[in-house]
């Protein structure tokens, strides 16, 4: 924990747009697909923004100047999903087809949660801790993983596979113990991780059926939603 917040942003910004600038670079290079690219932005930008909670302190407006860093990426998706900033790099990295307009949808909706359950849950509650590892440690992974183990299609969702609903269970149920498990250590949540592996298990699987379910470009807002109006219930 720093003591000064405007510090802990700054570090926090720079960890973050690096990662977005690298992962640009790449895509844009042809080193990774735009696919690739967008669900390797999926599935780290969250884990080490959350980390980096950590370098804030306790203040009442911590919550609020860490959420700077997202709120300005997503305004920045925005933007560039506009029109209104031309970079041909965070289109190749962020859409599938290489239209710009495809940031205004599941990028932005990552975005915009990030920034709610930031501001709403930080630090102190497992609520906005797991719901956002579920997102990113599951549903991120479930693309990547159902279409290279695409054996056996859902019957209610012929676009869906098992193996992408069982990596949603699996990668969101890894993801978000080990993060909770980081912030219990450092004294963040009044929890033992023994407490928090059956909720966590539980949300997992909600959160794998949602994703299931024939639905398109909402998983981003679906998954955390249901995750949190669940992780209210059982944390």
């Amino acid at each position: 924990m720093l003591n000064n917040n405007f510090i802990a942003l700054a570090i926090t910004l720079v960890i973050a747009l690096l990662r977005l600038r690298i992962n640009d670079y790449f895509a844009h290079k042809g080193w990774v697909t735009s696919k690739t690219s967008r669900k390797i932005i999926h599935i780290g930008t969250g884990p080490f923004f959350v980390l980096c909670w950590m370098l804030f302190n306790s203040s009442l407006f911590a919550p609020t100047i860490a959420v700077l860093v997202p709120l300005g990426i997503t305004l920045q998706f925005a933007l560039v999903g506009s029109g209104v900033i031309n970079d041909p790099s965070a289109v190749e990295a962020m859409s599938r087809t290489g239209d710009r307009k495809e940031i205004l949808k599941g990028p932005l909706f990552y975005g915009l949660v990030f920034v709610i359950l930031t501001i709403v849950y930080w630090r102190n509650s497992a609520v906005g801790i797991v719901a956002l590892m579920i997102l990113c440690g599951g549903d991120a992974l479930a693309d990547i993983i159902g279409n290279h183990v695409d054996v056996y299609k859902l019957p209610w969702s012929p676009k869906k596979t098992l193996a992408g609903s069982m990596t949603v269970l699996i990668g969101g149920f890894v993801f978000a113990c080990l993060m909770v498990w980081v912030f219990i250590s450092q004294g963040y949540l009044d929890l033992t991780l023994s407490e928090t592996i059956l909720p966590i298990l539980f949300i997992a699987l909600i959160s794998a059926f949602i994703e299931s379910l024939p639905l398109e470009n909402i998983d981003n807002i679906s998954i955390p939603l249901v995750s949190v109006i669940i992780g209210m219930i059982v944390f």
